[in-house]
C-alpha cells in the first residue's frame, strides 16, 4: 500500500492501540515492580538465614586458651558437613583460619575484615572451585571479639557464611516465570474484555452509521432520537441538516414548477396572438412585452429560490395597474369565453411586499377564476384599518376575487389548496397556482378563505394581510 492510500485507523483500532500500549506499560511496570520486590525480599530472607547460622555458631564454638577455635559438636545445617554442599562456613582473623567442612575443594574470599559488632552482606562473590572452576554464593560476614578468660588476650576475627547464589537464582527464576506467565494471561483476558467493551461503547455509533445508510438509500427519513445523550447534539445537526437539505430540494422543485406554471400564461398570449393578429408590428409588440414579463418571471422564481422567502417589508406596489395588466393577457387567452372581469379597488391600495408575490397572487386567483367563470369574474381590492388603535404605519389589505362559475365544493376546499390537486381532473392544469397563493399569503401572515360568492354564485376567494408598522 503506498502512502497516499493509507487510511486512518477506525475509532476501535484507536481505542484498542491505546488500551494496548497502557495495559503493556502498566503491566510491565507492575511486572518489574514485583520482581524487584520479589528479588530484594528473597535476599533480606537470605540474608537473615545466614546471619542465624552465623549465631547459632556462636552459640556452640568455643576458644582453647591457644587461642584455637573449637566448632560446635553439631553445626547449625548438616550440609555444613558435606563438602561442596553449597554452604560454607569460615572463621578469619589475625592467626586465625577455620573453615567447615564443606568448603573442601572450594576457596573462599576471606577479603573482608569487619570491626567489631559489624555486619557485612553481599552478594553474589564469585568463589573458587579447585575442580570444576568457579561459582558464585551471597556472603555473610560480622566481626566479633571473643573473652577467652583471665590474663589472656581477645581473640577479634570476623566469622564467614557463604551460600550458594543458584538456590536465590532458581528461586526468583520459578518466581518470574509464575509472575509473568499470569501477567500474560491477564494481559490477554484485559484485551479480551477491552475488545468487548469496546464493541458495546461503540455500538451507538454504528448504530448511527446504519440509520445513515437507510436514509441515504431513502428508507428513512431522518434519524431516530434513540441514541446517548453524547451523541444527541450529532444526530440533532445531522436531522437538521437533512431537514434543510430536504427543503431546499424542495424549494428548488416547487420553484421550478412555480416558473412553468407561471410562463404558461405569457405563453398561452403569445400563442394566442400568432393565430390571431396579421399586423407584425402589433405582433412584435406583444411579444416584447411578453418575454418582458416572462424575465420578469424568471427573475422573480430564481430571486425567490435563492432567497428562500418573502420580504413583507419591501416598498408599496399599486395594485390597480398590475391587475389590469393581467386581465389584458388573460381576455386574450380565453377571448373565446368573452368572460367580462370588473374591478373595485381602492385608489390607494397597494400591496407592500415584493412585486413578484403581487403578481403571482393576482395572476393564479384571476386565472383560476377566468378558468371557470362562465362570464363574469370580480376583482375587490380594499384596505383594511386595524381593529384596535396600535404603532401601524401601513394599513391592512384585504383582496377578493370571485367568479359566476360552478365554485368549490366546502369538503374539498382543503384538497385544492393542496400542491398537485385539481379541483375537476377533466379540466387541463397543474394543481399549483392555489397552492403557490396559499404559500404566498402565509409567507406574509396573511389569511386565506375559500367559499362561495353571494354575488356571483362562483368561487369567492378571500385574502387578508394584517398592518404593519
Amino acid at each position: 500500500m503506498s502512502l497516499f492510500d493509507w487510511r486512518p485507523f477506525s475509532l476501535q483500532a484507536r481505542q484498542l492501540l491505546a488500551a494496548g500500549i497502557g495495559l503493556v506499560a502498566f503491566l510491565g511496570l507492575t511486572g518489574y515492580a514485583l520482581d524487584q520486590a520479589f528479588t530484594e525480599t528473597a535476599e533480606a530472607s537470605l540474608r537473615d538465614r545466614l546471619r542465624s547460622y552465623a549465631y547459632a555458631y556462636f552459640g556452640g564454638m568455643e576458644f582453647t586458651r591457644g587461642g584455637r577455635l573449637i566448632e560446635p559438636e553439631t553445626p547449625p545445617d548438616p550440609r555444613f558437613n558435606t563438602p561442596g554442599s553449597g554452604l560454607y562456613a569460615a572463621a578469619s582473623g589475625p592467626g586465625l583460619l577455620w573453615e567447615s567442612t564443606s568448603t573442601l575443594g572450594h576457596q573462599l574470599p576471606f577479603d573482608v575484615s569487619l570491626a567489631p559488632a559489624e555486619e557485612h552482606f553481599a552478594g553474589p562473590v564469585v568463589i573458587e572451585d579447585h575442580g570444576e572452576g568457579s561459582g558464585e554464593a551471597y556472603h555473610y560476614g560480622i566481626g566479633l571479639i571473643w573473652e577467652i578468660g583471665a590474663n589472656e588476650p581477645e581473640v577479634a576475627f570476623t566469622f564467614h557464611v557463604f551460600e550458594d547464589a543458584a538456590a536465590l537464582e532458581y528461586q526468583v527464576s520459578v518466581f518470574r516465570r509464575a509472575l509473568w506467565g499470569y501477567l500474560g494471561a491477564a494481559a490477554l483476558l484485559l484485551i479480551g474484555v477491552q475488545v468487548l467493551v469496546l464493541r458495546w461503547s461503540l455500538q451507538p455509533l454504528r448504530s448511527v452509521g446504519r440509520e445513515l445508510d437507510r436514509v441515504r438509500r431513502g428508507k428513512d427519513d431522518c434519524l431516530s432520537d434513540r441514541h446517548p445523550r453524547e451523541l444527541e447534539p450529532l444526530t440533532r445537526s445531522i436531522n437538521t441538516l437533512l431537514d434543510t437539505e430536504r427543503q431546499q430540494r424542495d424549494r428548488y422543485r416547487h420553484t421550478l414548477a412555480d416558473l412553468a406554471h407561471s410562463l404558461k400564461t405569457p405563453l398561452a398570449v403569445l400563442r394566442a396572438r400568432m393565430d390571431s393578429v396579421n399586423d407584425a408590428d402589433a405582433l412584435r409588440e406583444e411579444v416584447t412585452a411578453q418575454v418582458a414579463r416572462m424575465s420578469d418571471i424568471v427573475s422573480y422564481q430564481l430571486s425567490r429560490a435563492v432567497a428562500g422567502g418573502h420580504s413583507p417589508f419591501a416598498a408599496a406596489q399599486p395594485i390597480a395597474p398590475r391587475a389590469e395588466e393581467i386581465v389584458v393577457s388573460l381576455e386574450k387567452v380565453y377571448a373565446d369565453k368573452g368572460v367580462l372581469c370588473e374591478f373595485e379597488i381602492e385608489p390607494d391600495a397597494a400591496f407592500h411586499g415584493e412585486l413578484g408575490d403581487l403578481q403571482e397572487l393576482l395572476g393564479n386567483l384571476l386565472e383560476n377564476a377566468f378558468k371557470w367563470a362562465r362570464s363574469r369574474v370580480l376583482l375587490t381590492v380594499t384596505n383594511v384599518s386595524p381593529d384596535q388603535p396600535s404603532n401601524a404605519s401601513r394599513a391592512g389589505l384585504h383582496i377578493s376575487v370571485e367568479d359566476d362559475g360552478p365554485g368549490i365544493a366546502a369538503d374539498k376546499v382543503e384538497s385544492v389548496l393542496q400542491r398537485g390537486v385539481r379541483g375537476d381532473e377533466r379540466v387541463h392544469g397543474h394543481g399549483i397556482g392555489l397552492a403557490i397563493v396559499q404559500d404566498i399569503v402565509r409567507a406574509y401572515d396573511g389569511q386565506l378563505r375559500v367559499g362561495r360568492s353571494e354575488e356571483l354564485g362562483g368561487a369567492h376567494f378571500d385574502l387578508s394581510f394584517p398592518a404593519r408598522g
